[in-house]
């Protein structure tokens, strides 16, 4: 008699429960999105349609200083921490293994299992000796911080874009006199763009939604649109801080779904 595949939607209850996980999940999410336009003040009252609080924000200047040095921050760190994922990945990927490479490995990955507070903390300290013997306290550090916490988040789609490629493509360049460079950007390059730009994507998206590492790490007037949008949440609540978290969502939304569909592998 052959074994039965196992299908965990027949079990009791899983409905129930993928719904009521799905209802927690994004009622608040509709909520917040709801309200954001709301025609009043109150975040919990309906008062009518409006699009009153998007206008308040795109015309605070405290949100515009906030939302561009985010932007800003996320496309610089995103960037470097793009590179150096590709170089680490081909490193790791692109030679056969030895002892130690499983330790290299874990070292790139190390961000992804220590938990954020500690990253924080540790760049904190770092950070504050380097302003003690240089006096310079600029965004810099941020920059510096973001890019090494979005390291592995790049290397991981970028790795596993190499290591579906077929690599007997390179050697056979390298057969034909093909130089490294050259089967590098001819052969390697465009096969792995779609890992690339994923990586890039996913790095600046974190780099963007970036709340813990940035509070630590920040100077005075250093404020990115998560901390600006924590600081508000601290004095008073109103429907703008709706409208900016709607206009955050919606921007992250289009990033991630770009992401899915540059990840695929092409067939």
């Amino acid at each position: 008699m052959g074994s039965r595949h196992f299908n965990v939607r027949t079990l009791p209850g899983f409905g129930f429960i993928a719904l009521l996980t799905f209802f927690l999940l994004y009622l608040p999410i509709c909520m917040l999105v709801f309200y954001a336009f709301n025609s009043g003040d109150s975040i919990v009252q309906w008062e009518g349609f409006s699009l009153r609080w998007f206008e308040v924000a795109l015309k605070n200047d405290a949100v515009q200083e906030a939302a561009g040095r985010s932007i800003l921050i996320a496309v610089i760190a995103a960037t470097v921490a793009t590179i150096c994922a590709t170089m680490a990945a081909l490193a790791t990927t692109r030679v056969k293994p030895y002892p130690g490479l499983v330790f290299k490995y874990a070292v790139i990955n190390q961000p992804l299992m220590v938990p954020e507070i500690v990253t924080a903390v540790a760049l904190l300290i770092v950070f504050s000796k380097i302003k003690v013997w240089t006096g310079y306290s600029g965004l810099t550090y941020l920059i510096l911080a973001h890019t090494a916490f979005c390291i592995p988040f790049a290397y991981l789609p970028i790795r596993a874009r190499l290591e579906s490629m077929d690599s007997g493509l390179e050697v056979a360049a390298g057969d034909l006199y093909a130089t490294p460079w050259k089967t590098f950007r001819l052969i390697t390059l465009p096969l792995l763009r779609p890992g690339i730009i994923a990586g890039f994507m996913l790095a600046f998206v974190i780099s963007l939604d970036d709340v813990v590492i940035t509070e630590f790490v920040k100077s005075g007037g250093q404020e990115t649109l998560p901390t600006y949008m924590l600081g508000q949440l601290r004095r008073s609540i109103t429907p703008e801080v709706n409208a900016i978290a709607t206009v955050f969502l919606a921007f992250s939304v289009l990033l991630v779904t770009a992401f899915f569909f540059s990840s695929r592998k092409k067939t």
